[in-house]
């Protein structure tokens, strides 16, 4: 169902309220001292059935300059505006800047309604009629109908309602149903025997009797005891509908205008906004950065300081990109509107949207923020997240950190998009989900693919470069590069090779002299059988250079040629399966063994068995009790 909230703007005493009770037969005036000074001072509500059998919404906002903020927290929910402009008086000091403040908030529908008609000739009102044309000229009312109306008579009265019902029908629907309730408060009151009442206007979502929600910031839980909708008890409500709610939980004292009532966790309140704003071309003076504004969002109002991120100071009639450190905190999410007015003078001096909420203060003109912020502003969903994944890649992010980043409703959706086109991936580890984007996946391919092919270069004769050394070159974090080596070892790029990493297709090939020392420390290792050789003696005893030795010995070891079982102790392969087998057959046998019997089976020395027991006790072959050793 389409719900549509109408609201009415124009300066003081141009007949707004008078309006609003012709059309709905209900005196928004609700305060005594609106109604002995006759003017709006606060909020009014009103609704009316339109000839189609639509029930829209009608909220009547003060005309006072002094009571300008009333008016935003009330225009903040609406989707179409009706701008009252008096017969005898035009355009006058508040038309203006409610019609900016309008524009500010992209308010993309509305009517002219021309007031007091009846007390003006047919030649003045012509005058009017051409004045207000001409001055709403590339306003989103530029095209908008000029309706004259008089409240007392009636006469045009009919002329409007068939133009409101109209363009409710051609009114787009923007309202996100399927979002978590959200419902900005702009009156808070006790009822004698029901307690606490919020009223507002449902921007998203639905909300149920018995729903549990939140007051955003302050974050007190309550519960939905009773709804109405145009004073009708109704057990639901849905986003478009002025709704008054009466709620469980929390005391008037707790809330104020401002806040909002939500899903519990749909909203975090944040100090820190990024946006972009337009500075009125009638703004009265340039906006330096660090300024201290007054910064207007739904029904909420607080005290900033802007800081300019993109130019040194903006001058009427420009935009920019602007980060504000508010005072408090607020509930909002990207995408709202907003209004500022200086300090002092109190004047509308410009507005936009809001881009990010940000958790720090940022620093002007970094080129990264910059380059985010006219993304999320030129609103590309794909390009937006596929941007955030690449940035991020580096920090290896969860799916929950990404979506916070990218801070949108339709992650999943375009998520998915990015998938399919293969511009990013999805690795999981343990319960995590961790997003990459392709082109960091590629660069770290080719970062390690180079870093692997110069050291097999620099070190033919090693089997590749130890793990930890690999990633304290790449600089990346442990679990990060646990990912991507696994992810290069299933499409075949690398290889493992206990703990050293190599090009999967990487053999290490001898020369004809090094063909030779292999074979002459093979020929003295097998010769040496449980009571090896030492390297420094082969080195002394031949003939070749010392430090190809080393390199070739070096090699045989990485390769399991020959098993290193502690400095100075090496086996040829060979005789370290026989040692093995010697043990575990006796075990089988026996049950048990000492080092002196398991020496004796062997025909060596102490210094060479216990090693060698030590060593089957730390891979977890045997276990030590006392001075026996048994079979795990």
């Amino acid at each position: 169902m389409k719900h549509v909230i109408i609201g009415t703007a124009g300066h003081i005493d141009h007949g707004k309220t008078a309006l609003i009770k012709a059309l709905t037969n209900i005196e928004t005036d609700r305060l005594i001292e609106e109604k002995e000074r006759g003017i709006t001072i606060d909020l009014g509500f009103a609704y009316f059935d339109l000839p189609s059998g639509k029930r829209a919404g009608i909220i009547d906002v003060p005309g006072h300059e002094k009571f300008i903020k009333n008016m935003l927290a009330g225009v903040s929910g609406i989707d179409i505006v009706l701008l009252v402009v008096a017969a005898d008086e035009g355009m006058m000091p508040q038309t203006y800047e409610h019609l900016n403040i309008l524009s500010l908030l992209d308010i993309k529908k509305g009517i002219i309604v021309i007031s007091k008609k009846d007390i003006v000739h047919e030649d003045w009102l012509q005058l009017v009629i051409d004045e207000i044309s001409a001055e709403v000229k590339g306003t989103f009312l530029e095209k908008a109908p000029i309706i004259p109306v008089s409240s007392k008579s009636g006469e045009g009265l009919k002329e409007l309602i068939h133009a409101i019902d109209l363009l409710t029908q051609s009114t787009p629907y923007n309202r996100d149903i399927e979002a978590p309730f959200r419902l900005p408060i702009d009156r808070v009151f006790i009822i004698s025997g029901f307690g606490t009442v919020v009223t507002g206007t449902l921007i998203s979502g639905s909300i149920k009797l018995n729903d549990e929600g939140e007051i955003v910031p302050k974050g007190y839980s309550a519960r939905v005891r009773s709804l109405q909708v145009h004073g009708i008890n109704v057990n639901e409500a849905f986003a478009g509908q002025r709704v008054a709610i009466n709620l469980v939980g929390v005391k008037p004292k707790d809330i104020k205008r401002g806040d909002v009532f939500t899903k519990k966790g749909s909203i975090k309140p944040v100090k820190f906004l990024d946006g972009q704003l337009f500075l009125l071309k009638n703004a009265p003076k340039s906006l330096k950065n660090l300024s201290k504004i007054r910064f207007y969002t739904g029904t909420k109002e607080v005290i900033c300081c802007c800081t300019l991120l993109d130019k040194k100071i903006i001058n009427p009639g420009e935009e920019a990109f602007v980060q504000f450190q508010l005072d408090e905190e607020i509930a909002v999410l990207e995408g709202d509107r907003y209004v500022l007015r200086s300090y002092s003078p109190i004047i509308t001096i410009g507005g936009g949207k809001i881009l990010k909420l940000s958790s720090k203060k940022v620093k002007p003109f970094n080129k990264e923020i910059h380059k985010e912020l006219i993304l999320r502003y030129k609103g590309d969903s794909e390009e937006l997240l596929n941007w955030a994944v690449k940035e991020n890649s580096k920090d290896f992010p969860t799916k929950i950190e990404l979506i916070s980043i990218y801070g949108k409703n339709d992650f999943d959706e375009v998520f998915n998009k990015l998938i399919k086109q293969n511009k990013i991936a999805m690795l999981k580890t343990g319960q995590k989900e961790i997003i990459l984007h392709k082109e960091f996946i590629d660069n770290m391919e080719k970062k390690i693919i180079g870093l692997l092919e110069n050291y097999h270069k620099k070190f033919p004769l090693k089997k590749g470069v130890h793990k930890e050394e690999l990633r304290e070159k790449l600089k990346l974090p442990l679990q990060g590069f646990q990912l991507l080596l696994k992810m290069f070892q299933d499409n075949g790029t690398i290889r493992d090779n206990d703990g050293l990493i190599s090009i999967k297709d990487f053999k290490i090939m001898y020369s004809p002299e090094q063909e030779n020392i292999k074979s002459y420390i093979i020929e003295q290792y097998l010769k040496g059988g449980f009571e090896p050789p030492v390297i420094d003696d082969l080195i002394k005893k031949s003939k070749f250079d010392s430090a190809e030795i080393l390199d070739v010995y070096n090699s045989m070891i990485d390769t399991n040629i020959l098993i290193k079982i502690e400095e100075g102790i090496v086996f040829h392969r060979d005789y370290y399966i026989k040692a093995k087998e010697i043990l575990i057959n006796n075990l089988k046998a026996k049950g048990k063994i000492t080092l002196g019997e398991y020496r004796n089976l062997l025909n060596t020395t102490r210094k060479i068995a216990l090693p060698l027991l030590e060593h089957f006790d730390q891979i977890k072959l045997t276990q030590r009790n006392g001075d026996i050793r048994i079979l795990r």
